[in-house]
């Protein structure tokens, strides 16, 4: 009892993390929800950014790509490769889930260093990169959880649920507790990570406007990239690991 006890108290820490806040926000109100409009808002345009690039490289494939359609080809090579590492050779179906949660990720933590959000004037709060929002994360993490829990219970049934008692019983509350702090580890990760980021850069231009934050937004940008691919990369590993079984 005081296992599952546990497990409920961080299901509902995780839960109410979408409570915290960091300045202000600008917020609709839509029905009895109170949702983050400035995050849909990014969120939105990141979304708009990837599906104009993708129509316009592939509007007209050529045998020997060039150009805009050589670079998707590219990503996608980059992707597969990444997911059939992690995940093995029945990766091909979790290409697109991992593709897309990279591409977003990739594309969001870059857009908070090079789109000029703060032209963009609110009534409250301001814009910024869509994964500078704990929200954000958190549901990219439990997109993930619901992934990899589902591609244990495809692959093996009910079955799937033998690896928390391995590979001995006395395991099983750890085991069942590691499947609550895998989200919990991938939404901080970014969201820390990101929030960092940009806050030293609005601190130095603040401080020293000229010369010296330039350094530290190159700098911002490769560990955006790194961000992406790590959390890609953990995504594409648990759900190898929910196929496989326990590590």
């Amino acid at each position: 009892m005081n296992v599952l006890s546990y497990s409920i108290n961080t299901l509902k820490g995780l839960y109410d993390i979408s409570g915290v806040e960091v300045g202000q926000h600008f917020y609709w109100q839509i029905g009895g929800f109170q949702i983050h409009g400035q995050v849909l808002i990014t969120s939105w345009v990141v979304i708009a950014i990837l599906l104009g690039s993708a129509a316009i490289a592939v509007r007209n494939p050529q045998t020997i790509p060039t150009g805009g359609q050589n670079f998707f080809e590219y990503v996608l090579e980059f992707v597969r490769d990444v997911s059939k590492t992690q995940i093995g050779e029945e990766y091909r179906p979790w290409v697109p889930f991992i593709g897309t949660m990279f591409l977003f990720i990739f594309v969001s933590n870059w857009s908070g260093a090079l789109l000029p959000w703060k032209i963009i004037q609110l009534p409250h709060g301001e814009l910024a990169a869509p994964t500078n929002d704990i929200n954000t994360t958190v549901a990219l993490a439990l997109l993930t959880s619901v992934a990899y829990f589902y591609a244990g219970l495809t692959k093996k049934g009910l079955g799937y649920f033998g690896k928390y008692i391995q590979p001995t019983p006395i395991l099983l509350p750890i085991n069942i507790l590691e499947d609550f702090t895998k989200p919990l580890s991938l939404s901080f990760r970014l969201f820390g990570n990101i929030l960092a980021d940009e806050l030293v850069v609005l601190v130095l231009v603040s401080l020293v406007p000229l010369v010296v934050p330039i350094p530290v937004m190159f700098l911002g940008l490769f560990t955006s990239g790194i961000q992406a691919l790590i959390f890609a990369t953990l995504a594409a590993a648990y759900i190898g690991e929910s196929m496989e079984g326990h590590h």
